[in-house]
């Protein structure tokens, strides 16, 4: 138990289909929690946009929320967190604010074209040097330069700083408190920055034709930006102290510090960090190295692999399918057979991320027969999650050296009893769910409050963490490796 001090620290969580606020006291306890959800524009296939306002609306209405559920005057809040989806980027007016169109969703493939020119003209292994990552339409970069040459006259305004850049994270800090700023997990995710030097990469930039003007400034991951002004729903004056990226701001929850540690959060895609401490470690295995955080200036590495839907395409069951009515509803679903009856889903519905980087990739449901139910469907889809996250942290055991001791799951998905189960069994691995779930939110909270001396250390909040469930892994299942086998297969020619 840490010892109490007043106050609390309000995390605004802002994800790809809806917007949390997590008030969050000094002994790690969650005080409220408000989702407001928002439309995913699709203009085309493969395109998916956001709209700006939209989101900043569904921030506004979940802190309300939240301070209103938790009857807590807003002049209580020592500090403020934010985490975000990462790759998702736009550019504003440095004036006004007036967006220069729809932001551009991390799951947007409409580069992919680009990508492949690139590859083709000998710049992935520059950029993999570089940035730690594969070229692909998921990064910012090739995002950045697409607006630019599709919106007249916006390199001149960019070239000017008239017109800025950023990924949520810093559009969010801008409309609170003013400074164009983001932190170096995020910035690692743009395909525009270095992750040895630890900034903007002139050679990236003149490549993507992005100017440094329109760029924001990269900061640690915890400290004070800047404060609230004129914001409407929050009072003037509390400190912005604690900026990550989703999946790093999850790592950072989970209390994984040590080198070694790793989680995988199942969110709308499912996300694997292992954090490799000083030293970044160059994936030979179709993982990325990226920026964990940054703090007193100190940077932190991890090897991450990204599978593009997971939570997705049980929404995709229920919104379009229309197999269940509720996400929860799957589980129960699921379990009502005794297996997928060979049904095989191969959910690239969003291309495939890791270990394979094959944006032209498409969704697959194979092994339909006449005696086929939603119910094998819904099954399949399940062990199409936990077997694309398999195959992830397989191949990062291999990057590290050693295989992992202990994967600590989270996101709305890890609720699911059976999924973490299925999860531990395949990989033959230990599985632990911790108390709070929301751990992206956790993260930025414990970042802010460490920036402004709510928490004095690491080591004060490691030892507050709490496990809630352990899924010890059941190895006598041998139909577990003809179920590899069908998904390779279909992983093959998805």
């Amino acid at each position: 138990m840490l010892a109490m001090k007043s106050g609390y620290v309000l995390a605004i969580d802002q994800g790809t289909t809806g917007s949390t606020a997590l008030l969050v006291d000094h002994d790690l306890n969650v005080i409220a929690s408000e989702n407001v959800e928002f439309p995913n524009i699709f203009p085309q296939p493969g395109w998916v946009e956001h709209d700006s306002a939209a989101i900043w609306s569904s921030v506004e209405q979940c802190v309300s929320r939240a301070l209103n559920a938790a009857d807590i005057d807003a002049g209580q809040v020592q500090a403020i967190g934010i985490t975000n989806q990462r790759e998702t980027s736009l550019f504003w007016d440095a004036a006004t604010g007036e967006p220069l169109q729809n932001a551009l969703v991390w799951q947007d493939r409409r580069t992919a074209e680009r990508c492949e020119e690139l590859k083709q003209a000998g710049h992935e292994e520059m950029i993999r040097e570089k940035t730690g990552l594969v070229i692909d339409p998921y990064f910012s970069a090739t995002k950045a330069e697409w607006m630019l040459q599709e919106n007249p006259g916006a390199s001149e305004k960019a070239e000017k700083g008239e017109l800025l850049f950023g990924t949520i994270d810093s559009w969010l800090t801008w409309r609170l408190c003013g400074v164009h700023v983001t932190d170096t997990s995020n910035a690692s995710r743009t395909m525009l920055f270095n992750i040895h030097s630890g900034d903007w990469d002139p050679e990236l930039l003149a490549l993507f034709s992005v100017p440094a003007a329109c760029l924001p400034s990269v900061e640690d991951s915890s400290k004070v930006y800047g404060h609230t002004r004129g914001v409407g729903f929050l009072p003037d004056g509390i400190p912005v102290a604690g900026l990550i990226g989703d999946q790093q701001g999850a790592l950072f929850g989970q209390a994984c510090f040590e080198p070694g540690m790793a989680k995988c959060t199942y969110g709308t895609g499912g996300f694997v960090l292992l954090n490799t401490g000083n030293k970044p470690v160059n994936s030979q295995h179709g993982m990325l190295t990226t920026v964990a955080w940054r703090i007193d200036g100190k940077l932190c590495y991890a090897v991450e692999g990204s599978a593009f839907v997971a939570g997705a395409a049980v929404q995709w069951l229920r919104d379009e399918l229309q197999i269940i009515d509720s996400a929860p509803e799957i589980e129960a679903l699921a379990t009502s057979v005794p297996n997928s009856d060979g049904v095989v889903f191969v959910p690239a519905l969003a291309g495939l991320g890791a270990p394979h980087w094959r944006p032209e990739a498409r969704g697959m449901i194979s092994g339909i027969t006449r005696g086929t139910t939603r119910a094998h469907i819904a099954r399949a889809t399940l062990d199409g999650i936990a077997l694309q996250i398999a195959e992830i942290v397989e191949s990062m055991g291999r990057d590290f050296g050693t295989a992992v001791s202990e994967l600590r799951v989270d996101g709305g998905a890890a609720r699911n009893d059976f999924l973490v189960q299925l999860q531990a069994d395949l990989l033959e691995l230990l599985c632990v769910r911790p108390v709070v779930l929301e751990t992206t939110a956790m993260g930025s909270v414990l970042l802010a409050g460490l920036a402004v001396g709510f928490w004095s250390s690491r080591e004060e909040v490691a030892g507050a963490w709490r496990e809630s469930q352990r899924f010890i892994p059941d190895t006598g299942r041998p139909e577990l490796a003809e179920m590899r086998e069908r998904w390779s297969r279909a992983v093959r020619v998805a």
